[in-house]
């Protein structure tokens, strides 16, 4: 089996302050039987009125620098195509290993005026990128959010249609674990296959009200758990190929 798309000498040439949280992804990934594996691997961010706390302390910067150094082991591109999305999709940036520092945060603060929480814009978006760049391998979407959609329907709809494609999704959830506003991921999480949907392709954990007190290790843990499991049913459905 192969190694890590980049090797750690990589990362500490190219994105030194990432070097801790790309060692402790790869304890993840080697317990979840996905060491040496390869997946593109995309972030979507939250960018509601309700997320400004998360942008303002620093919570929505710490889960992409996270991202970026999982992403490292499974993508050898060096960059993450991130997409910002409230009542429409806000922002598609890609940030790359080398820029990472702080790049978040200043991508959100010139994006204006923050809106609702449409699901179904953001997926849509991530499906058209992902069939638009050609990609061969399956991929792993990181969508962080702190509250239910605009749209129910409209985001259960799209997950159902994006399960005939090599698509996992990982919600994470930001915010107070009792509110009623994720009901509707938990629902998301358990739709029946399949009646709904041809494979189980999301998953969903909570980060909680301080998503940065999260430890890296159970935060690694919880974005990569469900991931072989939806591979190996994905291959017996002909989904992924590889």
């Amino acid at each position: 089996m192969t190694g890590s798309a980049i090797s750690l000498r990589k990362m500490e040439e190219t994105a030194p302050a990432l070097v801790s949280l790309y060692k402790s992804a790869a304890v993840s990934l080697r317990k979840h039987g996905l060491e040496g594996g390869r997946a593109a691997v995309y972030l979507v961010l939250d960018y509601s009125g309700s997320m400004r706390p998360y942008y303002d302390d620093g919570s929505v910067q710490a889960l992409a620098d996270r991202v970026l150094g999982l992403s490292a082991h499974l993508d050898d591109d060096g960059t993450v195509p991130v997409v910002f999305f409230s009542t429409d999709v806000d922002a598609i940036v890609e940030v790359s290993l080398a820029g990472h520092q702080g790049r978040v945060t200043e991508i959100a603060t010139g994006l204006g005026h923050m809106g609702r929480t449409a699901y179904h814009s953001a997926m849509d978006a991530v499906i058209d990128h992902y069939l638009d760049s050609g990609a061969t391998d399956p991929a792993l979407v990181v969508f962080q959010t702190d509250g239910g959609p605009t749209s129910k329907t409209a985001a259960e709809r799209y997950l159902c249609k994006a399960a005939r494609l090599p698509l996992f999704w990982q919600f994470v959830g930001f915010g107070n674990t009792r509110s009623s506003q994720f009901d509707f991921l938990r629902r998301l999480d358990e739709l029946p296959v399949p009646a709904k949907r041809v494979v189980d392709n999301a998953g969903y954990f909570h980060a909680g009200p301080d998503p940065r007190a999260v430890p890296d290790a159970e935060l690694y843990d919880r974005l990569v758990a469900e991931f072989p499991v939806w591979l190996a049913a994905a291959r017996r459905a002909g989904v992924v190929r590889a």
